[in-house]
């Protein structure tokens, strides 16, 4: 005998809205560079490097850009080490994890502070003016613990290795710590900081022995100075306005290039890519990104779904005949067949209570992420991936999750059927 029990109806999308091409591999193209976006914990890194491998085997000369400080993604690749400069991923590794020994894979770990001091060093020209920047505690300050500092250095980074034509795409993995949509605003934020006329007239000291008013202007600021530090009691402001004494004259080619800079993140080349959880809140996160970058005027290429379920799911779906939540409906039988037996002696309602919170809460993915497929602008392509039960510790593992983010999103409609009712199948 068959039995049928109910459970709670998940609403279906339309077909066409499932099978519309949303491939996140139409995003891997020469000239690319994409920008992961997305806050700690979601798995940036490790989708930023399974990005970039499917870029290599797509026959592009990959780079992927990390500034994550952890080694994660050094071990997952089978580095020695991983510096401020792109270290090619060597043939022996790729052919130990089954990919292809001519793979085209570099990755490099951004270097905060040094690529600060690469710029001071490109834009100072003089040796003693360097040196008074570089031990400036504005400086220090600026380029350690301000908001950005490491979005900022990351894009200069990233804009100069795109300068280079080096390679044909990059992954970007943004800071780790700071909000998503912070590097996004860092080049504008910094623009106005550099280049702020109220910072120069009031900290620049003259840069002409005959502009009178300047010099007047200068000695007003610097009695300004003087007297706010006697009651902030600090040398704070006048760090800043050796700061900008020393920077004068290389203030502009500096806020050039920021200009620069942002100019390349809103160009066709750039492919924003947010990653995200099923959990409640990273979706409710995903959402407010969406209306933030549509409200700042910038493109969200996709979306990336990461942790979504988990590979046995994942590999019911693409067995013949297999049924994808086959195990859910398990886990109701179990409660039916407890109430039978009338008895709970070795706590075994306890387990069956976990088992059904497993239960709704593999639902409730399911319907959110569908919910979320629906919503989502014309042109986002989406991508997701499961939970990778040993985890990603080698590039075999990383190769797994690369293959699951380019492979579509035809899952879902599976998943949805199989939500609406489960079957359970016994005989009495």
């Amino acid at each position: 005998m068959t039995t049928v029990v109910a459970m709670r109806p998940i609403r279906a999308p339309a077909i066409v809205t499932i099978q519309r091409s949303r491939y996140l591999k139409d995003l891997l193209t020469k000239g690319s560079i994409a920008i992961l976006l997305g806050t700690g914990g979601v798995g940036k890194t490790t989708i930023a490097a399974a990005l970039a491998l499917a870029g290599a085997a797509a026959n592009l000369n990959t780079a992927v850009i990390t500034v994550d400080p952890s080694e994660r993604l050094r071990d997952a690749l089978g580095l020695a080490r991983l510096g401020g400069q792109p270290t090619r991923i060597g043939a022996r590794q790729l052919a130990s994890a089954g990919l292809d020994s001519q793979l085209q894979l570099s990755a490099m770990m951004l270097d905060v502070s040094g690529a600060w001091d690469a710029i001071v060093e490109r834009f100072v020209a003089d040796p003693a003016t360097r040196q008074r920047v570089f031990e400036n505690p504005f400086y220090k300050s600026l380029t350690a613990e301000f908001a950005g500092s490491e979005a900022f250095a990351a894009l200069q980074r990233l804009y100069d290795l795109h300068q280079t034509h080096a390679f044909e795409l990059e992954v970007v993995d943004t800071p780790p710590a700071s909000h998503s949509f912070e590097f996004l605003q860092t080049p504008a934020r910094m623009i106005r900081l550099l280049d702020s006329r109220t910072a120069r007239w009031l900290f620049t000291p003259s840069l002409s022995a005959g502009r009178i008013a300047m010099k007047v202007a200068s000695e007003a600021a610097r009695f300004v100075v003087r007297e706010i530090e006697r009651f902030a009691g600090s040398n704070v402001l006048s760090t800043i306005t050796d700061f900008f004494a020393a920077m004068a004259e290389s203030m502009d080619a500096i806020v050039d290039r920021l200009q620069k800079t942002e100019a390349l993140l809103h160009s066709p080349a750039i492919k924003f890519v947010m990653v995200t959880t099923p959990e409640p809140d990273r979706i409710r996160q995903a959402r407010e990104l969406l209306a933030q970058m549509d409200a700042e005027g910038l493109k969200l290429s996709a979306i990336v779904i990461n942790r979504f379920l988990d590979e046995r799911t994942w590999s019911a779906i693409a067995g013949s005949g297999g049924s994808p939540l086959s195990h859910l409906a398990e886990i109701s039988q179990l409660r039916l067949s407890l109430s039978k037996d009338g008895a709970d002696a070795n706590g075994l309602g306890r387990m069956v209570s976990y088992f059904e919170e497993y239960r709704d809460r593999t639902l409730d993915e399911v319907e959110r992420v569908a919910a979320l497929a629906r919503e989502l602008p014309k042109g986002v392509k989406l991508a997701i991936a499961p939970e990778i039960e040993a985890g990603v510790r080698d590039l075999a593992a990383l190769s797994r999750v690369s293959g699951y983010l380019i492979s579509g999103t035809a899952i879902l409609k599976a998943l949805e059927m199989a939500a609406r009712v489960v079957v359970v199948s016994g005989g009495t």
